[in-house]
């Protein structure tokens, strides 16, 4: 049907007549989908779309200037559009006029979409509901708009906006981030919508956090705020410890000093609530490499707690009996200086990790922890030792045998995450503090060693012949079925060992990861995987770590899938689909 349009930019809708009939009407304008209303003796013309969900809204009910939907009764200003429930977007409206008769409606565009669609992330946000964040980041990304702006809101927001300071909803923002790209474009805003919901529900309900100012007319030097940091953490005191973190933040020290100054009071005890600060300090650093470095103080200074407050291995029977693995971690920090300075002139010549890796996965700990001492003496680079490690943790997690209880899938992970998070603290800011961190993630791989018996059976080299292409496209269906984890680990490393490319293999772990439901530790699991691939070189490291991050993520799917079909009812509105018709 051919539009009739004025001079003015006017076009014509429909018949006064037509409209008084029965008090609304459902209209088709210049490719726009309407419903007109006729109240108070003036029409009024509203996008058929609830700005919500979709529902048609001439099927509404207008009283007393306020229109509302019968699906989810959300109310609506008709003169404005602007919605009284926020769990809705307002409701675009189009001014109308009647002329001789007949109703003509200006389709020109109002507003700044952007400040909108800004201020509905943030409310987003504020209220926890996901639809509203779906839409906007949705809408935001397909505008041109930068992922690291909708990330840095994300990131301000929570470590505002949560008392207890960097928490699991920031990490797997992060995560998602650190993803986007690896995924496919298309996969890209649902990472974000992920990563934002989790920090809008960590959230959710919380005090805020005041951050606090740094010390009048600072002026003390890094080393002393280190030492002071470092005294305040071990005797728990948050506030004390923070300060310290914002003063030498607006004393000016550099990104090095800072994360030297953190992994050490990260690493001062042994694996500290199991790995997880020295992770989250790991990823805050992260965090602030993609949002932008002068948010410094209030995300780092969100760590504090962390630190102050976790429990500590000294005090944990299994790291004590029937071994005391502290009293041979202290020994072995003994003599560091030692293997440090014999290794210092036989740089690049260490030859990896092959001969390491079986006694890092073996039953002695005295053992592992010569063998981590004689990689130093031999050459070994602290990021170098630290790989091997994060190489061993991963294959506890390729080799877990699933008659394991479900709950010690986390067990394994969390070795992984942390020895991963060493390794990415010693590219940022290598030390002998935080190479007592590669220890505590080589004790951990041992503890977890009950995982791997008996082993899962490692899928081997092979698979000349086969289409790559086909074997990934086995992912998706094993994953909507349980369980299907050696099948999935398989699939994944046929898949390279085939000849196939990596990047397509990524994607599809990230798009299959994207498609459950968020779960932290299978966030973690991903994007630790992803990172030792990418810094594997093509070596059987990066593999491995694939065949677990496949492995981990069967066993963790399928869930509901609620996110997406919430996210997808988002895109669908994002691409102007009225959604509720009938078929």
């Amino acid at each position: 049907m051919t539009t009739e349009t004025g001079t003015d930019g006017f076009a014509r809708a429909a018949s006064l007549e037509e409209v008084r009939k029965n008090g609304r009407l459902a209209v088709r304008v210049g490719g726009h989908s309407l419903a007109l209303f006729l109240a108070g003796g003036k029409v009024y013309a509203v996008d058929i779309r609830c700005p919500h969900m979709g529902f048609p809204l001439d099927r509404g009910t207008v009283d007393d200037g306020i229109l509302t939907c019968h699906w989810h009764h959300a109310r609506f200003d008709l003169e404005s559009g602007g919605t009284f429930d926020q769990f809705a977007d307002d409701a675009r409206v189009f001014p109308a006029e009647v002329r001789d008769g007949e109703v003509w409606v200006d389709l020109a565009p109002r507003g700044d979409w952007r400040e909108y669609r800004l201020g509905r992330l943030r409310d987003g946000l504020e209220r926890n509901i996901s639809l509203v964040t779906a839409k906007s980041v949705i809408s935001l990304l397909d505008g041109g708009e930068d992922p690291a702006g909708s990330f840095r809101d994300g990131l301000l927001f929570g470590v505002r906006y949560r008392r207890g300071g960097w928490g699991q909803g920031l990490t797997m923002h992060t995560c998602m981030m650190n993803l986007l790209p690896s995924l496919s474009p298309e996969d890209r805003p649902r990472a974000l919508f992920h990563g934002l919901s989790a920090v809008a529900r960590d959230s959710d309900g919380m005090p805020p956090r005041f951050v606090l100012n740094p010390l009048p007319d600072n002026d003390v030097d890094v080393p002393t705020l280190k030492r002071w940091f470092r005294r305040f953490v071990e005797v728990r005191d948050a506030e004390g410890a923070e300060r310290c973190i914002i003063s030498a933040v607006h004393s000016g020290a550099g990104r090095r000093s800072l994360a030297d100054m953190l992994f050490a009071a990260a690493t001062d005890h042994r694996y500290i609530d199991i790995g997880h600060p020295l992770d989250f300090t790991n990823k805050a650093f992260e965090a602030l490499d993609a949002a932008g470095w002068e948010h410094a103080d209030v995300v780092l200074g969100s760590l504090a707690g962390g630190y102050a407050g976790a429990r500590r291995m000294e005090e944990s029977n299994s790291w004590r009996n029937p071994v005391d693995l502290i009293e041979r971690l202290y020994a072995s920090f003994e003599e560091l200086p030692d293997a440090l300075e014999t290794g210092r002139e036989r740089r690049g010549t260490w030859r990896g990790d092959e001969g390491l890796i079986p006694v890092l996965l073996g039953e002695d700990p005295h053992a592992i922890a010569g063998a981590l001492l004689a990689a130093l003496r031999e050459g070994a680079g602290e990021e170098e030792l630290a790989g091997a490690v994060v190489h061993a943790a991963a294959l506890r997690i390729a080799r877990f045998h699933t008659s394991n209880e479900f709950g010690d899938w986390d067990t394994a992970l969390h070795t992984f995450t942390f020895a991963n998070a060493v390794q990415g603290g010693l590219r940022r800011a290598p030390s002998r503090e935080l190479l007592r961190g590669v220890f505590d993630a080589a004790m951990s791989v041992y503890l977890d060693r009950f995982l791997n018996v008996p082993p899962a059976r490692l899928p081997e080299p092979g698979g000349e012949g086969q289409r790559p292409e086909a074997l990934l496209e086995e992912l998706p269906d094993l994953l909507d079925r349980q369980q299907r984890v050696n099948e999935a680990g398989s699939a994944a490393a046929r898949y390279l060992y085939a000849g196939g490319d990596p990047g397509p293999l990524l994607s599809t772990l990230g798009g299959l990861l994207l498609r459950e439901d968020r779960d932290f530790h299978t966030m973690q699991a991903v994007e630790a995987a992803f990172r030792q691939h990418a810094l594997s070189n093509g070596s059987p490291a990066g593999v491995h770590a694939l065949i677990a991050a496949a492995r981990y993520l069967a066993a963790h799917s399928p869930t509901v899938r609620s996110q997406g079909q919430t996210y997808d009812i988002a895109r669908r509105l994002s691409r102007g689909e009225r959604i509720h018709e009938e078929a």
